[in-house]
């Protein structure tokens, strides 16, 4: 039997970084004995996180530019350099029968690499607006691996397959982990409980909004689980003496906290919103506007325009924000609404979807 090579490469968040991790580990299920190699950006959370996941990652010295001149703009033709002759060393030295995208920096050298090298190659959109590395990538790419519609604007329509998001296999019984997740987490199963998501890096303006309005929340007799980030976490984490709040840096078990939570407040990115169309918890998308082209409003609209979930904008969060969680909390008939629409949203089987295309490419003739 074959054994199989894979390099997978993406990074800089979690919502590039835990796709990939999803899309290998569902290949090394269907393959045992394939070899994984994962590709990063040298100073950025990849370089734990996909160890700790139980793969081995080598670092590019790679970054992007930034919107303003500053010195690491100067240095930008130094790292591609750098990275494109390292990248070149590692498909030389690994032979990959695949090269997998998933956005990011780090992933462009590589996949130009392994496509000037006659490797297939295959990129994972996880946005409604693709970045500008999976737009240059989507030239040579074999095949798009894509979350949302209509992006024809983007990438060659003959490439794109519509999968939906990978995610963790364990988000799809959650239900069953309920008293597990209250246990674990030590909260009080006789209350509410509200999850607060500021992405894999927080969020500056969800985690002042909650130290605002922590007493207004706190009052309604809910309990708080608070996921700050970890730049933020000396700032934040005293409000863990209050009773009723948990304040942490990271999430080690998402699919127990997802089974604990009654409501969300969450940023709108890519992989979160994937996620929570899967469990289907009512929730309130707060978008960053700091981001290209403001996809993550456009991520979370494509759930509130199929009565999904619920959103406010940073601008609108001090006049707003009150008045909309009391209405989701207080009404059952919305709650049950938003999630029997989000569920409806959901694609479980999108690593399933996407590492079948994978094996396609692989296994046929002319690769």
């Amino acid at each position: 039997m074959q054994t199989y090579k894979f390099i997978l490469s993406g990074g800089g968040t979690g919502g590039h970084i835990y796709p990939a991790i999803a899309i290998a580990n569902e290949l090394k299920a269907r393959f045992p004995n394939a070899e994984f190699l994962f590709v990063g950006a040298h100073d950025k959370m990849e370089m734990q996180k996909v160890p700790q996941a139980g793969y081995q990652i080598k670092g590019l010295w790679i970054s992007g530019l930034q919107r303003r001149l500053t010195f690491d703009n100067t240095l930008f033709p130094i790292k591609l350099m750098s990275s494109l002759i390292k990248a070149r060393k590692i498909i030389k030295e690994f032979k990959p029968n695949i090269v997998i995208g998933t956005g990011g920096f780090a992933s462009g050298p590589l996949l130009h690499v392994a496509a000037l090298s006659n490797i297939p190659t295959v990129i994972q959109e996880q946005n409604s607006y693709p970045g500008i590395t999976n737009k240059l990538l989507s030239k040579r790419a074999d095949k798009i691996f894509i979350a949302y519609e209509n992006l024809e604007h983007f990438f060659p329509k003959e490439k794109m397959i519509l999968t939906g998001n990978p995610v963790r296999q364990d988000f799809l019984d959650i239900n069953s982990k309920r008293s597990e997740a209250m246990s674990y987490f030590n909260l009080d199963d006789n209350k509410k409980t509200l999850l607060i998501l500021g992405g894999s890096l927080g969020s500056k303006r969800i985690n002042l909004l909650i130290a605002e309005k922590l007493n207004f929340l706190l009052d309604l007799g809910i309990q708080i689980f608070w996921q700050c980030g970890n730049s933020y976490m000396t700032e934040y984490k005293h409000f863990s003496e209050t009773q009723d709040v948990q304040v942490v840096s990271f999430i080690d078990r998402m699919d127990l906290i997802y089974a604990a939570a009654d409501f969300v407040i969450s940023r709108a990115g890519a992989s979160s919103v994937s996620e929570l169309c899967l469990v289907a918890k009512p929730t309130i998308f707060i978008p960053s506007p700091n981001v290209a082209e403001d996809h993550q409003t456009k991520n979370g609209k494509a759930i509130v325009d199929k009565n999904g979930a619920l959103l406010i904008k940073e601008s609108e969060l001090n006049d707003n924000f009150e008045s909309v969680f009391n209405r989701l909390l207080y009404d059952e008939n919305l709650q049950n609404n938003l999630s029997d629409n989000m569920k409806k949203l959901a694609k479980p089987n999108a690593t399933k979807d996407i590492v079948d295309e994978i094996i396609k490419l692989i296994q046929s003739p002319s690769s």
